[in-house]
């Protein structure tokens, strides 16, 4: 006997499966600093093990998107569930190094397999203006969950909870979401007019492989400090975790408000303000300290806020025939570059410190000093955004013109 299709329940477990990947990201950055101390690990090793959390998300993502018309949303998302209650589990109980790379890497798998259900099954679900306004709100989780990740990690820090009680947090919006999939029938999908192999020809457009490129460096400019922003912000005098509450709280507000400034200034334009600004608030952030910071946050959040769906946007705009895989592909490669810079990030941190050290800085002079140096160094990825996006402005003007 055939279910009838609750899509309102699917949508509220989708929103709670969303949060479960935003606690995951905000939770792991507010205990960086005490998994280093506790378990003697080096910033690097801590970026290897936060890149493990950027490389199983476009994983799962890519063959989810891959396979979502032959196996459906209802068993990627039991594959999402195995994986996110393993992963927290073992993270829980991780005694050493090679333990949590294991467990971050099956909670990367269990949120790529969320992205690459949910999106599809919300746009199977519902129909015309609904369905847009689902997906937008569907999304603004991201950003919103991080928010009250960071606010909780912040309150457990500060009252001295250990870290393994602030993963434990984690489990809730699992278990949540589990209990509210379970039983349920969920919509068919709809098949794709082109095929895989149709879409895959249509990325080999070089305007594709252009904003590939580009997709590395915005994800890496928006995922690379805030997933640091506890070491490196720690002795700067402000809260680590206030600011990435800060910044993704703009974040949402800001994407929530996205469609009438792009309505007024062209995707493109927006990705080159954005780049601006990034550049802006990333240097702003390396050279203040204590309150200032905050108003430096400010800056920085204005130029994330649009990177990662106006990039979409346009894809999907002005290459609608790479399809559905086209943007999880463009998705994945946006994480497969933050992976990569986890460990390079963190390797930064403690040559930064020497370096510190070496000028005669100490305690938590040389720390901050070494957190600015930092910051420094990610200058670099919008200051290459700003020149891209620049020339993909003025030729996409010129063009229109032609």
């Amino acid at each position: 006997m055939n279910q009838t299709v609750n899509a309102n329940r699917l949508f509220l477990a989708s929103c709670f499966a969303l949060i479960t990947t935003a606690f995951s990201f905000s939770i792991r950055a507010g205990i960086l600093s005490q998994l280093g101390t506790e378990l003697s690990l080096s910033n690097e090793q801590l970026g290897q093990i936060s890149s493990m959390w950027f490389l199983g998300f476009p994983i799962s993502m890519i063959l989810g998107g891959i396979f979502y018309t032959s196996v459906g949303p209802k068993l990627i998302m039991q594959i999402a569930l195995v994986a996110h209650a393993a992963g927290i589990l073992l993270t829980i109980y991780a005694v050493d190094y090679n333990t949590l790379l294991i467990s971050t890497l099956l909670i990367g798998l269990g949120n790529g397999c969320t992205e690459a259900a949910c999106n599809p099954m919300i746009a199977d679900a519902y129909t015309g203006n609904e369905m847009s306004s689902k997906l937008n709100r569907f999304h603004m989780w991201f950003p919103g969950g991080i928010v009250v990740g960071s606010l909780i990690s912040k309150f457990m820090t500060d009252a001295a909870f250990t870290w393994q009680a602030q993963v434990w947090v984690i489990i809730i919006p699992t278990i949540i979401y589990a209990v509210l999939f379970f039983g349920q029938s969920f919509p068919k999908p709809k098949t794709d007019a082109n095929s895989p192999l149709a879409n895959f020809k249509a990325m080999l457009n070089p305007l594709y492989l252009f904003m590939a490129a580009c997709m590395a460096l915005t994800a890496i400019s928006e995922f690379g400090p805030q997933q640091w922003v506890g070491p490196i912000l720690a002795k700067a005098g402000a809260s680590p975790m206030l600011i990435l509450a800060l910044v993704t709280g703009l974040m949402a507000v800001g994407r929530f408000f996205a469609g009438s400034i792009i309505a007024k200034i062209n995707t493109v334009g927006v990705l080159l303000g954005s780049a601006i600004f990034a550049l802006a608030g990333l240097y702003l952030m390396s050279t203040m300290s204590g309150t200032t910071l905050y108003f430096a946050a400010f800056i920085y959040a204005l130029g994330i806020c649009y990177f990662w769906p106006n990039m979409l946007g346009f894809v999907a705009e002005s290459m609608p025939e790479t399809g559905a895989l086209g943007l999880s592909i463009l998705g994945g490669i946006g994480m497969f570059s933050s992976s990569m810079f986890q460990p390079i990030i963190g390797g930064w941190i403690d040559k930064n410190k020497v370096v510190a050290v070496g000028q005669g800085l100490s305690g938590d002079v040389a720390d901050l000093a070494a957190g600015q140096a930092t910051l420094s160094n990610m200058l670099l990825f919008p200051a290459i955004l700003i020149v891209a996006f620049a020339g993909l402005y003025f030729f996409g003007k010129k063009a229109k013109h032609a």
